[in-house]
């Protein structure tokens, strides 16, 4: 059996304005009519003896990962929740623990990310068949990926003898080159990527970790003995697994390990890891990549890509433009990576637009903010059929509610009554109040706030059937 294991952490920083912290780019639709993890889900059902999906994520975006596993039909994955990232090794510990405790120690885990691009899925199951029988042989397999280009931002694999069950023992981990070390690498089929993609036995990666990583894997047991079930989720214990060192499955397991083997995959892999990548896309006559509402005159070999409004160029070549709502990128194409860079400044001036987009997603909807200044904000609010905010006050602010469309529930104090279209309603401050929709359509209002604080911590929660806490979560 192999356990199909999501590591859905990350910010995909170099994707930004798009990517964010609030919804990293593996929620996105960058590819098609799917998000990147969805495909990697829908990629993992396909493989040889697939066991319902594992997944790894991050507290906050638990409920952004549930939702869009069942928009697809997947309503059986384990989501572990992590309280900080640790990086690869203690995920992958974490996972092995788990599937050896649910599916028994020989059972195998297949960790991918949940932010990569596979074109040719009957090839990636292949590969992975092959894997599985050099991992039944206690191996750790890790996946050498056939270069198409000279890649600088990769880390690459040596491959040394060839195994009779398949495969290769692997020879050496080797660091990102610069330019003409990656040609010489391209040239040369006995170094293939690193794509960062694992298969191997429960229970020999305990092995490996017991004998390289003890503490870290001690820590590990701890978080996963004392987690706890929150609604669908497991809650990883804080203390322990934030006492585990945060390290990549490479540096901690792979580079230490005689269990190493190496199986070649060309299926058209791709990490999802800047811009750069999206000018692969399909491109007009003069190699322009759009997306959106874009118009372009004497331009050539651009990426434009327009979420909310149009974007037009005139006599540009060879650059990258996102605009979204609130933000828009201006890059050479040859300066994709330092993206991450202006990502850095906007962190350490506590802007925003690094956590969040204009559009908010909650488990039970969305707010988007449509206008805003001194003493009042508006927003768009829109409730999923049947969902439900929490029971909430606020101490700064008063609000009003115009329904749009849709029918609201409306719970003020003592008081329960419906809203229908064209309808509102006050809420004074230090009101408890609540919004829900009975309806079988999503409701859609307009909130207008006004008050001396409008920050969305401003919000003592009473009640909440998604199970957030005042510390979870600070926000409608």
């Amino acid at each position: 059996m192999i356990v199909p294991v999501l590591l859905a952490g990350g910010t995909g920083t170099r994707l930004w304005p798009l990517s964010r912290d609030g919804f990293p780019k593996q929620f996105h639709k960058l590819l098609g009519d799917v998000s990147l993890l969805q495909a990697t889900a829908q990629r993992a059902l396909q493989l040889p003896d697939a066991a319902p999906p594992l997944v790894i994520c991050g507290d906050h975006h638990r409920f952004l990962v549930a939702e869009q596993l069942r928009e697809i039909g997947i309503d059986n994955a384990t989501i572990i929740l992590e309280p900080e990232g640790r990086n690869t090794a203690p995920a992958a510990t974490i996972a092995a623990l788990h599937v050896s405790e649910r599916y028994g120690p020989e059972a195998q885990v297949f960790l991918m990310s949940a932010d990569h691009a596979v074109e040719d899925i009957a090839s990636f199951c292949a590969a992975a068949a092959t894997a599985s029988t050099v991992a039944g042989e206690g191996c750790i397999v890790t996946f050498g990926i056939a270069p198409t280009r000279p890649e600088t931002g990769y880390g690459y694999l040596k491959r040394g003898t060839a195994l009779p069950q398949g495969g290769f023992q692997l020879d050496a981990f080797v660091e990102k080159p610069d330019r003409a070390t990656a040609e010489r690498y391209c040239s040369d089929d006995s170094y293939s990527w690193n794509g960062g993609l694992f298969l191997f036995p429960a229970a020999t990666f305990l092995q490996e970790a017991e004998r390289l990583e003890n503490e870290m894997l001690q820590h590990c047991r701890e978080a996963l003995n004392n987690a706890t079930k929150d609604l669908d989720f497991i809650r990883l214990e804080p203390g322990a697994f934030c006492a585990a060192r945060s390290d990549s499955i490479d540096y901690a397991i792979m580079e230490k390990t005689q269990a190493a083997a190496l199986v070649p995959i060309d299926a058209g892999w791709d990490d999802v890891g800047s811009w750069t990548f999206m000018q692969k896309l399909p491109a007009d006559e003069h190699g322009n990549v759009t997306h959106g509402d874009v118009l372009l005159e004497d331009s050539s070999n651009n990426l434009v890509h327009a979420e909310s409004r149009l974007v037009a160029a005139v006599g540009m070549q060879d650059h990258i433009v996102v605009e979204t709502s609130d933000a828009v990128l201006v890059a050479p194409a040859n300066r994709a990576q330092d993206v991450k860079k202006l990502v850095k400044r906007l962190q350490l001036m506590e802007r925003y637009e690094t956590e969040l987009h204009a559009r908010v997603l909650r488990p039970w909807g969305s707010y988007e903010t449509i206008a805003e200044g001194p003493r009042f904000q508006v927003k768009r609010i829109v409730v999923k059929p049947g969902a439900k905010l929490s029971l909430q006050m606020h101490h700064h602010r008063a609000e009003h509610w115009i329904v749009v469309c849709g029918t609201a529930r409306v719970t003020r104090d003592e008081d329960t009554f419906l809203l229908t279209e064209n309808e509102s309603t006050y809420i004074p401050l230090g009101t408890r109040h609540r919004l829900d929709n009975p309806g079988h359509v999503p409701l859609e209002l307009i909130e207008v706030q006004s008050g001396s604080y409008l920050g969305e911590d401003d919000i003592v929660r009473f009640e909440d059937v998604y199970g957030r806490t005042q510390e979870q979560e600070n926000a409608l």
